[in-house]
């Protein structure tokens, strides 16, 4: 699986099942929730976008740090995927969907972070993150032991988050 890939870069690939009352809600609601930023919000970023929701080209930064002290990190969008509804207005099992995007010029890293929601083919919901980066600059690379930390702890936020946009809360 690691081949697909770059080499270089550190992989974040973590997925969690989402025990909630009504996992075909939580699905619309995550999906929802991660298209129009919430996610990034409830994970404690302030967000700048180019749309309300996130769509291929689209130009967004999450902005971290204190009160009006505010470091905002460039990304566009990549990809995108709506839920896919059957004829009744259901979620369709056995699906996934969410955003990707990447980097650009004035992000502390270089690389790429997907953010999805699956429902299984058994209607089980599942949050995963997929993302591969190294840092974007010698003064980001002389930090790497710290910048590793704040992944970690935004990773940890973001899916905390997923469930609390997942189960309505």
């Amino acid at each position: 699986m690691t081949d697909r890939w770059p080499p270089g870069y550190r992989l974040v690939l973590r997925k969690e099942e989402l025990d909630v009352p009504d996992p075909q809600a939580g699905f619309l609601r995550l999906t929802n929730g991660l298209l129009d930023w919430d996610l990034h919000r409830r994970a404690g970023l302030r967000v700048a976008a180019g749309t309300p929701r996130a769509a291929p080209g689209v130009e967004m930064a999450s902005g971290v740090g204190l009160w009006r002290v505010r470091y905002y990190a460039p990304c566009r969008v990549i990809w995108a995927s709506e839920a896919v509804l059957d004829d009744g207005g259901a979620p369709v099992r056995g699906q996934r969907s969410g955003f990707g995007y990447g980097t650009l010029p004035g992000h502390p890293e270089s690389g790429e972070e997907g953010f999805y929601a699956e429902l299984d083919g058994d209607g089980r919901l599942f949050f995963r993150i997929a993302a591969y980066s190294r840092p974007g600059s010698r003064l980001v690379r002389a930090a790497n032991p710290v910048n590793v930390r704040v992944q970690r702890f935004y990773t940890n936020r973001y899916f905390a988050a997923a469930y609390g946009v997942a189960s309505g809360s």
